[in-house]
């Protein structure tokens, strides 16, 4: 088993999980690593950070989405890492240190779902539960060569999970097969809305751009895949005009949740973050409102135009803009690439799946098909092309 764990005071994945019953169910059987966000009954919730550990109680109950996966049958094997509050896209925490990539080694996971996706990636479980606020569920599948599912907003219960942002934060799941995703999905997420027939793949050239070319050359074979079965239409996202900043838009509405949620305790506590969290704290605590109303005029620009443009459609986007870096290189410059490709999706709480199946230099890139909200059982079928 990969160790999942630096030396510390709290050590999530080796944990004991208290015995439970089994239970019947379509997934029974199947073991489940479960993000330390989650609750899970008997067990401390640490967030990625000491601090918080020692300032909250044991859970008493599961999260909501803990409990329906194990009352379909599947049964707990630990808990996993996570950024600090994940509050960072790349799997590193200055406190329990971060797995190593079992697809890629010597490279990082990503994040924030970083200790979910080792797991699954080198097999000690078979399902993962992690959240995607800003891309925490996709980047490490893309990156550790798994299917990952960021479902629409809403239709996974919160409950019993720390929040980053709520009004982008969601439940999703890691899967190394996608039989299993399939029917993981079924059972996590409530009832399906009406959605429209998938006719056509957008793959803007605005988007693809933002990766780099190896990895656009390295999925394109997925894409020439889908435009065996769809027409695929290539034409920029945002047209002549300016597109709307929602990356930026991204980052005031996050800091802003996170304060209104978390300030009270940061400003008691004092905890300690590490780099790169530290700075979107403080950045955080100095959101303004004017800054929000700025931001959410941007959200809903994005929003109306996915609703037109994925009308009958999927967006065909690379995950990530690179292969996971090596530990220890600078992520720095990675993070507004990233979010330019996954906070389409985060602002207008859209299904994102990421699909495996493409290589930069042996490492493992992701497609990343992104449809209208309510429209994550159709992503699932699309993905049966790319097998």
């Amino acid at each position: 088993m990969t160790d999942l764990a630096a030396p510390g005071p709290y050590v999530p994945w080796v944990t004991a999980i208290p015995p439970r019953p089994e239970t019947d169910g379509p997934l029974r059987g199947i073991r489940l690593a479960v993000k330390d966000l989650f609750d899970v009954a008997g067990l401390p919730t640490g967030a990625g950070n000491p601090t918080w550990l020692a300032t909250h109680p044991v859970a008493k109950r599961d999260a909501a989405a803990v409990a329906v996966l194990t009352g379909a049958g599947a049964a707990i094997v630990g808990k996993t890492h996570t950024d600090e509050m994940a509050y960072s896209l790349f799997g590193t925490n200055e406190h329990y240190g971060a797995p190593d990539n079992p697809a890629a080694p010597g490279h990082i996971t990503g994040g924030s779902s970083n200790g979910t996706a080792a797991a699954v990636a080198e097999g000690s479980a078979d399902l993962g539960l992690g959240t995607d606020t800003g891309g925490s569920v996709r980047i490490p599948a893309g990156w550790c060569g798994l299917y990952g599912l960021r479902p629409s907003h809403n239709r996974v219960s919160r409950a019993g999970v720390v929040p980053l942002c709520g009004s982008f934060d969601v439940p999703g799941l890691l899967t190394r097969d996608l039989a299993l995703l399939r029917t993981a999905t079924g059972v996590l997420l409530s009832s399906r809305p009406g959605t429209s027939p998938v006719r056509a793949v957008h793959a803007p050239a605005d988007l693809w751009e933002l990766a780099e070319p190896a990895v656009r050359d390295a999925l394109q074979p997925l894409l020439d895949r889908l435009a065996g079965v769809l027409p695929v239409e290539e034409k920029p996202l945002w047209g002549a005009g300016p597109a709307p900043d929602y990356r930026l838009a991204y980052a005031v509405r996050t800091g802003w949740e996170f304060w209104q949620r978390h300030g009270e305790w940061v400003r008691a506590e004092h905890p300690h973050f590490g780099p790169g969290v530290t700075e979107r704290v403080r950045a955080a605590s100095g959101r303004t409102l004017d800054e929000l109303g700025t931001a959410d005029r941007e959200i809903n620009q994005v929003k109306s135009t996915m609703a037109r443009v994925l009308d009958g459609a999927v967006l065909a986007i690379p995950t990530a803009p690179s292969p996971a870096p090596a530990r220890g290189a600078d992520t720095g410059p990675l993070r507004a690439p990233i979010l330019g490709l996954t906070g389409i999706a985060s602002v207008a709480g859209l299904p994102a799946l990421t699909v495996p199946g493409a290589q930069v230099n042996g490492l493992p890139v992701g497609l990343c098909l992104i449809g209208a909200a309510g429209a994550d059982e159709s992503l699932l079928e699309l993905a049966e092309v790319l097998r």
